[in-house]
């Protein structure tokens, strides 16, 4: 299996001056000067390491690579110690694209706060480092540069100017925006650095800090301010190629306004947008980085990594754990070569396929990181560390089955032989009726068992002759019956035997790895083992507590097998959706065990869930029993993912319910209820009361475990659930919420509908909370409800009249009174009165249709006779027609009915005219 491994490239020994490095890099982090590494930068070619001195002495350490030893020794260091105590802002290379000298050594500028910027350039032949120029980036000697970048052949910078040279107010918001980004052209030819005029990009405007990316220049608010002004709600995209600026936020994934660059008043650019922005949620960027092509990496201190696209467009590439707290991982490093992103986040280092977001691999460093771009080779990610310079590579950890020697000192054929004759053992014990005890020795003397003989026997040749034998060797082993049957026998043992193989070399790199590969081969093994167990067809006892077992001694790498066997993947929507195959998550949604069920009591969970939510059932004290697998799965996703829990019921609800339905993957194959029939069995728990066991035997703080409890009993589905959740909302006053909550579900039945609106009107009719919710709440009142059901209701629910006893007589109740009044209930009612009163519609295509008796037919001469003689017959039925078919009362109508019966006595018989 292919495993990513750090690969060191240097340990800073060939460095002039390494010795100062490594002390630079290593002090205790209790010390005051100690480097952070985000001072450190390096050349594009790694030959070059300068680290930014900020205290006690401000200044630049520059330690050079030489190809040849004896040039370090005379060579001249790129050391700057500025008077003043000037800080370096910072240093970065010029693009050899624009270095259009004849020498092919590299050119840095470092840039200080006042201004003032040098141009070095490393000579190997001359001995290091030359000064080229000095210049000053600014025009006012009072500016201050804050941050700079090069784009192109154009350097940018954001500079604050003095208050008297700004145009802004001196306000509290005017003295924020006293800083203007500035640019300037240049070109190195020949030794020297020409720069052009300086031009203004945008003033006015806030502290920013530019990053280039490509040909776009990305402008940051300041991470350290305060995050209540609304300018710092947003960042700004330039392009100088194109002269627009790009209006950009972290809330939304595509850009808020393109505007035209010849605007250069940041107030006035932004004038359009401040209503929206003023509503959007403040920043909080932990650490950024450029993509090189236009783009900007972007870690948020929500946990996302997010790339921003050179379009505008935000996407959300991968989700850090729940327990990530940008306050304590202070340290983040980020970096994207090719399609994978490098993440360090404290001591945890992660690569990221940034395609579909999945996390390749996670290394823990003994120590911080930091990226760096290595011009050579792009696509590898390169790492700078305390101790040296590495790049990460894939190495096969692949166990060979065969063609490996066996560890010094051990026998793998007579191990394997023993284990042979030890699991035989075993297996007879449990069939035995006997009290006697097997052992290896009788089962190899007694020749009562010839099964694990024969086994030993074949082990041992095949370990012997290999298992490369074709026929012709099987043909000369003498022809026997008994020697081709056990040939053949062997043939049919040989995946079994591969694997026994595999497992004792297994065992050997175990013993003679460093700690790298068999943390490598642990989750390896880890990964094959949760996949086999997760595919097989059926879990056994054993087997089950084996899996518990793994879980147990290694959380992380199961977690990460178990998404691998799952194929889990959060998307940016919130779901979470899987490829596994049905197989995998039949045994996923195996039912409990009784055994289980009875020795934690979750056979009365059906119960105890609908009386009280609050019910905390306490696992078993004994570790006999272990856990199903949808249960240890919930436990781990809750350990490592807890925002993951409602996500993964429902998608094992989906499952589920697809393996419900599926004419291939039958109830009775899978052992779940076709119907909710089925849920009053023991072994048919539904899936959203097992998950809240877990999460009650785990016992988190009282606030996230009822959020979750919440999210899954609304995840279920299911009406008692959905009540339930109404309840818990009720009791946390979480109206907004509970409002929300009801206009979801309601539409999901009338039954729900209805008992959803009682159970809210009974609330109303307790305090005034729910006041700016009544017309949300009104609109919900199902279609059969009147205006007695409606005052019943609110009257039986009042509160108690000892509470009230010292407020004023009837009908005039106090303000500030919680008392519910007619008033509040007028818009309900009249709804519900002017929908009583409404003519029904149920008998409209009665009323709407033709008078009675319908119009006669012309007569036929021929049938006069017979229809003379059978108009007794015939008019018999009309008599009798029923009166309730009339819209008439009985009273009126029974009168007209004698009226209407003696005419049709009295008429000429014509029957088609009854018809």
């Amino acid at each position: 299996m292919l495993r990513f491994v750090l690969e060191e490239l240097s340990d800073f020994g060939d460095y002039a001056g390494y010795q100062k490095l490594r002390d630079l890099l290593t002090f205790s982090n209790d010390e005051r000067s100690r480097i952070r590494l985000s001072d450190v930068r390096l050349s594009p070619d790694g030959r070059h390491v300068h680290v930014l001195l900020r205290q006690p002495k401000v200044g630049l350490m520059t330690f050079d690579k030489y190809e040849r030893h004896q040039l370090a020794l005379n060579s001249k260091k790129l050391d700057v110690w500025f008077k003043g105590g000037v800080p370096i802002v910072d240093v970065f290379y010029l693009d050899r694209l624009h270095n259009k000298g004849n020498g092919t050594g590299a050119v840095a500028v470092v840039v200080f706060e006042n201004g003032k910027a040098e141009f070095w350039k490393f000579l190997e032949c001359k001995t290091g480092w030359h000064l080229l120029q000095t210049s000053e980036l600014c025009n006012s000697p009072q500016a201050r540069v804050v941050s700079v970048c090069v784009c192109s052949s154009l350097l940018v910078w954001c500079e604050e100017r003095p208050a008297s040279e700004s145009s802004t107010a001196h306000s509290s918001t005017g003295n924020k925006l006293r800083y203007c980004v500035c640019r300037r052209d240049f070109e190195v030819e020949d030794g020297a650095v020409s720069l052009g005029g300086l031009k203004i990009i945008l003033h006015n405007n806030p502290k920013f800090t530019v990053i280039s990316s490509g040909d776009y220049v990305h402008l940051l608010p300041n991470l350290k301010a305060k995050p209540q002004l609304c300018i710092s709600r947003f960042f700004l995209t330039w392009s100088p190629h194109h002269d627009f600026f790009t209006i950009s936020t972290t809330s939304k994934n595509t850009p808020i306004k393109k505007l035209s660059a010849k605007e250069s008043d940041f107030r006035r650019l932004i004038t359009d947008c401040l209503g929206y922005l003023s509503a959007l949620e403040p920043l909080e960027i932990c650490s950024f980085s450029p993509t090189g092509c236009g783009g900007l990496l972007l870690l948020l201190g929500t946990g996302w990594l997010c790339l921003l696209q050179k379009d505008g467009m935000l996407r959300q590439v991968y989700k850090l754990a729940d327990n990530f707290k940008p306050q304590q991982d202070s340290h983040a490093s980020l970096y994207m070569y090719m399609n994978t992103v490098g993440l360090i986040v404290g001591k945890t280092l992660h690569l990221i396929e940034v395609n579909c977001g999945r996390e390749l691999q996670k290394i823990a460093l003994k120590k911080e990181g930091l990226f760096y771009s290595n011009q050579a080779d792009r696509r590898t990610p390169h790492l700078l560390l305390e101790t040296g310079l590495f790049m990460i590579v894939e190495k096969d950890f692949t166990v060979k089955l065969l063609g490996s020697g066996p560890a010094e000192g051990v026998n793998p054929g007579a191990l394997m032989v023993e284990a042979v004759f030890e699991e035989a053992c075993k297996y007879y014990q449990q069939r035995s009726l006997s009290n006697t005890q097997l052992t290896v020795d009788n089962l190899k003397k007694g020749g009562r068992f010839q099964a694990p003989i024969s086994l030993a026997s074949i082990l041992r040749n095949y370990l012997i002759s290999g298992f490369g034998r074709n026929e012709t060797e099987v043909l000369q082993n003498g022809g026997s019956e008994h020697i081709a049957g056990k040939e053949k026998l062997m043939y049919s043992l040989e995946g079994e035997l591969r694997a026994l193989v595999s497992l004792e070399d297994l065992k050997g790199s175990l013993v003679r790895g460093d700690v790298k590969e068999v943390e490598a081969v642990c989750e390896t093994l880890v990964e094959k083992e949760v996949v086999r167990l997760l595919s097989s067809t059926e879990l056994d006892k054993e087997a089950l507590l084996y899996l518990n077992s793994i879980f147990s001694i290694f959380p992380s790498q199961a977690w990460r097998a178990a998404q691998a066997a799952l194929q889990l993947h959060f998307n940016s929507e919130g779901t979470l959706s899987s490829r596994a195959p049905p197989d995998v998550w039949k045994t996923v949604l195996s039912p409990c065990p009784n055994s289980f069920l009875s020795a934690n009591g979750q056979s009365k969970l059906s119960h105890s869930l609908k009386g009280d939510y609050n019910c905390k059932i306490k696992p078993a004290a004994s570790t006999a029993s272990a856990l199903p697998v949808f249960e240890l799965l919930c436990q781990s996703v809750f350990h490592f993912q807890p925002s993951w829990l409602p996500r993964f019921l429902e998608l094992s609800q989906q499952q589920q319910g697809s393996a419900v339905l599926g004419l291939s993957l039958a109830s009775s194959s899978w052992g779940l209820s076709s119907g909710r029939g089925g849920e009053g069995r023991e072994n048919n728990v539904p899936l959203y009361k097992r998950a809240l066991w877990v999460l009650s035997s785990l016992n988190p703080d009282r606030q996230q475990r009822q959020d979750l409890e919440v999210e899954l009993l609304l995840v279920s589905g299911r009406p008692n659930a959905i009540l339930q959740a109404l309840r818990i909302l009720m009791d946390k006053r979480h109206w907004e919420r509970v409002t929300q909550v009801a206009q979801q579900f309601c539409k999901q039945s009338p039954l729900l509908n209805k008992e959803i609106f009682t159970t809210l009107l009974c609330e109303v009719a307790q305090h005034r909370e729910l006041d700016p919710y009544l017309e949300l709440l009104w609109v919900l009142c199902p279609e059969d409800y009147t205006v007695t059901t409606i005052l019943n209701l609110v009257l039986k629910n009042l509160p108690s009249h000892s509470s009230c006893a010292s407020s004023p007589p009837a009908p005039f109740a106090d303000p500030d009174s919680s008392q519910l009044t007619i008033g509040q209930l007028k818009p309900l009612l009249r709804k519900v009165l002017q929908r009583e009163t409404k003519p029904s519609q149920r008998y409209a295509d009665i009323l709407q249709s033709p008078s009675y008796p319908p119009p006669a037919l012309p007569r036929q001469p021929t049938e006069r006779a017979r229809s003379m003689s059978d108009v007794s017959a015939d008019s018999a039925p009309c008599s009798c027609m029923d009166p309730s078919f009339y819209p008439e009362t009985h009273e009126q109508t029974s009168p007209a009915n004698t009226n209407i019966q003696g005419s049709k006595a009295a008429l000429p018989a014509d029957p088609i005219g009854f018809a």
